[in-house]
């Protein structure tokens, strides 16, 4: 298993530690409960936080976020949305095919063909687009 992000967040008033846990296949309802109960008990134990929080652990999603190298090359021959830190060509956001990494720049081809070179450390936010 993999933990995928952490994000500790404040919503309507409330503490909100978040998990996201994938592994190869696809990840459980059973396997997300362990997570929960094993990691709770963890930092119940440690006393991690001082005050109270709601632990939520779910599965990336089908338009899971990309974080890592491995994630775009696991990935590669599906679509994604990309936001980029710095304009590339003139444009921020790019709708388009994943085709793996090459030293340290995201491939991708958009819907018009055009293929562009993403570096890693330029990429501001990517999610994949869910298909049906």
């Amino acid at each position: 298993m993999e933990l995928v992000d952490v994000s500790y967040v404040s919503e309507y008033g409330r503490k909100v530690l978040r998990l996201l846990a994938d592994k190869p296949g696809g990840i459980t309802l059973d396997d997300l409960t362990l997570i929960n109960r094993e990691f709770g008990a963890l930092l119940d134990v440690e006393g991690a936080f001082s005050e109270r929080y709601t632990l939520e652990v779910s599965s990336p999603g089908l338009d899971r976020p990309l974080f890592k190298e491995k994630d775009y090359v696991r990935f590669a021959g599906k679509k994604a949305n990309i936001k980029t830190k710095a304009p590339i060509d003139g444009r921020r956001n790019f709708k388009a095919l994943l085709m793996g990494v090459e030293g340290g720049a995201v491939k991708v081809k958009d819907a018009d063909g055009r293929e562009f070179d993403i570096l890693l450390s330029n990429i501001d936010k990517a999610r994949l687009v869910v298909e049906f």
